[in-house]
């Protein structure tokens, strides 16, 4: 559509050039002040490619033609092409301060709150065998809790971080551990998953085995990636257990939030005594 829209600007710029040929009606000024001002609009949101190829053109027909395109179409989207440079590169630099002061925040929550939290941790533990029997499983429950809070925080803190994306292999190396550990993984992977997703598909594969381990750990669990058509989904399927940690719900919040940003959809759900989690993620930004 702006390369029509480019293209009469050009062919009404050449109209023009007949009609000054040998004089410049006070019309012809206006008409030559919209097509600058829509030349410009479009060269900022318009690539180089068939605009060079019309100017050209335009230019090859005769002197008149050559200065009357190129100063009312040609010179103005040239302009717009070097405004609309510098707006994307103020952007990515407005962009990359943000991940900048994102990564300073993560770092700091990181050593604050999970330095206390740890420390917490380690008390309780203590207590646990110290108390009498009747109190010990207050102070295991306060373990148990702040052991969750620190690895909740850890997956908010890895939300917050523009973290090192993983290889694709690595999602292979996770399942491995999970299977060492003693659950049972069947995980399967069919298409090609391109780089723009790894690094979330590995997120959303760590957490459903971290969920699965928590409130279902006998539970077989069934991870498969499929990418296809512009997309990859990560399916994650296991029985439903009973229990539930504490701050077990933040880990999906965190998850949500991931998938979000990534430009995808997260699904969680129980159906039939089995809990489902599914993330679909856009091929955004692949060439």
């Amino acid at each position: 559509m702006r390369v029509v829209a480019l293209g009469a600007c050009v062919a009404t710029a050449f109209a023009l050039s007949y009609v000054m040929d040998r004089n410049v009606p006070p019309w012809t000024i206006v008409v030559c002040a919209g097509l600058f001002v829509a030349a410009f609009l479009l060269g900022r949101r318009m690539a180089p490619g068939w605009p060079a190829i019309m100017f050209a053109a335009a230019g090859f027909i005769g002197l008149t033609q050559l200065i009357v395109v190129g100063l009312a179409v040609a010179l103005p989207w040239f302009l717009g092409r070097v405004a609309g440079q510098q707006a994307a590169l103020a952007a990515a630099e407005v962009e990359a301060a943000h991940l900048r002061e994102r990564t300073r925040i993560a770092h700091e929550v990181h050593d604050t709150l999970g330095h206390e939290l740890s420390l917490i941790a380690l008390q309780a533990g203590a207590l646990e065998m110290t108390l009498p029997p009747e109190h010990r499983e207050a102070a295991a429950q306060l373990r148990v809790t702040a052991s969750d809070a620190t690895e909740r925080l850890s997956a908010l803190v890895f939300l917050l971080r523009d973290g090192e994306p993983p290889a694709v292999a690595d999602l292979r190396d996770l399942v491995d551990r999970a299977t060492k550990a003693g659950m049972r993984v069947e995980f399967t992977v069919d298409g090609e998953m391109p780089s723009t997703v790894e690094r979330t598909v590995h997120r959303v594969v760590q957490e459903a085995l971290t969920n699965a381990a928590k409130h279902a750990p006998r539970s077989a669990v069934e991870v498969k990636v499929t990418s296809a058509d512009g997309s990859t989904v990560v399916e994650v399927v296991n029985e439903a257990g009973l229990r539930r940690g504490a701050g077990s719900r933040l880990g999906l919040i965190a998850l949500r939030e991931r998938v979000r940003i990534a430009g995808g959809t997260l699904r969680v759900g129980r159906d039939d005594g089995r809990f489902e989690l599914v993330a679909t993620l856009p091929h955004t930004g692949e060439l």
